[in-house]
């Protein structure tokens, strides 16, 4: 995950042509959905990706676009709320959209992917991570380029359990399909591995302001590590208030905390926070040419996903470059037997949809930064 920074405000529903439209394109230009958190808390989430999309669409419309014809992109916010996903995924079915990149959570994309599936149209998320959305076998047109939360669990517990130690764990998660999800995995490992008890297993509301309770039940627990499933709202607040509380457990979160807004809220208390995140990219070719152009739009870093973002717009230009056709089986064909150049290097999907050559990190927050825990 790339180190987040002040990223823009866009008119998120609006349609966007992304170069300069000569005649001969302007008649059917070949649209591509990008949904997710435009706005609201989680947007440090999805405008790294929307940014991206967009600055890939303008180099593949600066040459020439895709079988002779100019990628539109089709902005749609849904705020990483489920309830409003539904209505974003029937909008972009009835804009006519070739393929979709989003959404960015696991819940909206879940709600989303039925809608998808039905139209015949592909989607490819950065960050929607639920193992369920590709192993359940219901979304066949559904490809991310992140790995899943099994194996993000399988890196964080490990770290935990070989580096950290502890005999005692506390497992929090904000009940939603992403943070519950990777909590259960997390139990289920540990429990296996026989090296740690998990003392405490509890959610925690979305929106919650006192978690005194909470962290009265760790303090009674005696546990050493703290593991938090969720996003960064609720864990830059879980972990103030413990220090606050003068309880110095090691509080260990996914992705969903590694992010520069986590470090902001959390301040002085982020320091030694360890979170998961997709494998460290930054000496890798095109990670430096979009982020370098990134700065050069926006005067500032990207954010949490923008490589995944980068990535899953690559693979997707690629996959509807290369198919036969646009129908969503073509596509699809396409994405499981094409391989792409991305800021991960390499990759391509299993027959499930998960990526192949992308994984986890761990990371630590010093100096008011996430940096490879060592």
């Amino acid at each position: 995950m790339a180190k987040s920074g002040k990223i823009f405000p866009v008119l998120a529903s609006a349609a966007l042509l992304v170069a300069s439209v000569s005649p001969s394109f302007a008649a059917a230009p070949i649209k591509i959905g990008v949904a997710g958190a435009h706005s609201g808390d989680l947007a440090s989430y999805g405008l790294p990706t929307l940014k991206g999309a967009e600055l890939v669409v303008k180099d593949v419309n600066a040459k020439g676009g895709i079988k002779g014809e100019l990628v539109e992109l089709v902005l749609v916010d849904e705020q990483c709320k489920p309830e409003a996903a539904a209505n974003v995924a029937t909008k972009l079915v009835s804009d006519n959209v070739k393929a979709v990149i989003g959404h960015t959570c696991s819940g909206p994309t879940k709600a989303a992917l039925p809608i998808y599936r039905d139209a015949g149209i592909v989607a490819i998320s950065p960050s929607a991570t639920t193992p369920e959305l590709t192993q359940s076998g219901e979304y066949k047109y559904f490809f991310r380029t992140i790995a899943s939360d099994d194996r993000q669990a399988r890196t964080m517990t490990d770290f935990v359990l070989e580096k950290l130690a502890p005999k005692k764990i506390a497992i929090l998660h904000d009940k939603g399909d992403y943070g519950l999800g990777l909590a259960t995995y997390a139990r289920k490992f540990i429990g296996e591995s026989g090296k740690a008890e998990v003392v405490l297993f509890e959610g925690i509301t979305v929106g919650q302001v006192d978690f005194s309770a909470v962290i009265q039940k760790i303090k009674r627990s005696g546990a050493e590590v703290v593991i938090f499933g969720g996003y960064h709202p609720e864990a830059s607040k879980l972990v103030s208030q413990m220090r606050k509380k003068r309880l110095d457990a090691i509080f260990v979160s996914d992705d969903g905390a590694k992010d520069e807004a986590f470090i902001k809220v959390a301040g002085k208390d982020a320091e030694g926070v360890y979170a998961t995140g997709p494998t460290d990219t930054t000496k890798n070719p095109l990670t430096i040419e979009y982020r370098e152009k990134f700065k050069k739009a926006e005067g500032a870093d990207p954010g949490s996903f923008f490589d995944n973002g980068i990535a899953a717009t690559l693979a997707i230009i690629n996959a509807l470059d290369k198919a036969k056709s646009f129908t969503a089986d073509d596509v699809a064909t396409a994405l499981r037997s094409e391989k792409v150049d991305t800021p991960f290097g390499e990759i391509s999907f299993d027959e499930h949809g998960d990526p192949v050559g992308i994984g986890f990190n761990m990371f630590v927050v010093k100096d008011g930064q996430y940096v490879t825990a060592e």
